[in-house]
């Protein structure tokens, strides 16, 4: 299980990084800039809240926490949609993969709510 974990971590920490690729890259338009840190934002919140997650001091806690991760995923999902179709980057094409992997990892975290949130009421 261990493993798993060190898993979505490496997972979380390479999307962290490429969100900050794309925001270092990106256009320098006043759009652009706002885009740039609200991505930066959400795209790299979720890293951390998983290792908050991980310490959660109750169940409800961490079902709290995995829900941000959650939260944070869509956002940067939308960002990512955005910032593809106005093209504040040279190859929007090259969001592709993003996109596809935030909504991975979404996926991830969304089950894994609800597994918390079944675990709760069955332990109630």
């Amino acid at each position: 299980m261990s493993e798993h974990k060190y898993d979505l971590e490496e997972r979380l920490l390479t999307f962290a990084v490429r969100i900050i690729a794309v925001t270092e890259s990106m256009k320098r338009t006043r759009a652009g800039s706002h885009m740039a840190d609200q991505l930066l934002r959400s795209g790299t919140a979720p890293y951390g809240q998983q290792a908050e997650a991980e310490g959660a001091e109750s169940r409800a806690d961490f079902i709290h926490k995995l829900s941000i991760c959650y939260k944070e995923l869509r956002e940067t999902r939308r960002w990512l949609r955005l910032i593809q179709r106005a093209g504040l980057v040279v190859d929007p094409r090259r969001l592709d993969e993003l996109v596809a992997e935030s909504e991975e990892l979404g996926k991830i975290f969304a089950a894994s709510v609800r597994t918390a949130q079944r675990n709760r009421k069955s332990h109630t």
